[in-house]
């Protein structure tokens, strides 16, 4: 990583990650991923807590050092070192089965279903 790199808080879609900050264009800024710090929502958005859906989605986190696009209004100053990538993926992970668990409902059972299939995709 570059010294003089920006390094950011950035959501994107239902997940946050830590990046660095590439490029700027507009009201726009790119974003090299760097780690995941909340992992994103399985289930349909625009449905939410329904799991009679036509498309129950399955959403895996960026990769690392994907880039992605975001609204730089939304950009959050991250002041410690980006933690790595697989472990605070891994982190993300379990934070989120841990929420769906708390939860006895059909919509989290779902969901943590679905998101143990991503999580065996991860290879962690």
């Amino acid at each position: 990583m570059a010294a003089d790199a920006k390094i950011i808080q950035a959501p994107y879609k239902t997940g946050v990650y830590v990046g660095e900050e590439i490029d700027q264009k507009g009201e726009k800024t790119l974003v090299k991923v760097r780690a995941v710090l909340k992992h994103p929502k399985q289930g349909d958005l625009h449905n939410p807590k329904q799991v009679d859906v036509p498309l129950f989605h399955e959403r895996k986190a960026l990769a690392e050092f994907e880039k992605v696009w975001v609204q730089t209004d939304m950009l959050r100053k991250y002041d410690e070192e980006p933690p790595d990538y697989k472990k605070s993926l891994k982190h993300a992970v379990e934070k989120e089965k841990d929420l769906l668990r708390e939860k006895n409902d059909e919509w989290s059972q779902k969901a943590l279903k679905t998101l143990e299939t991503v999580e065996n995709d991860y290879k962690l």
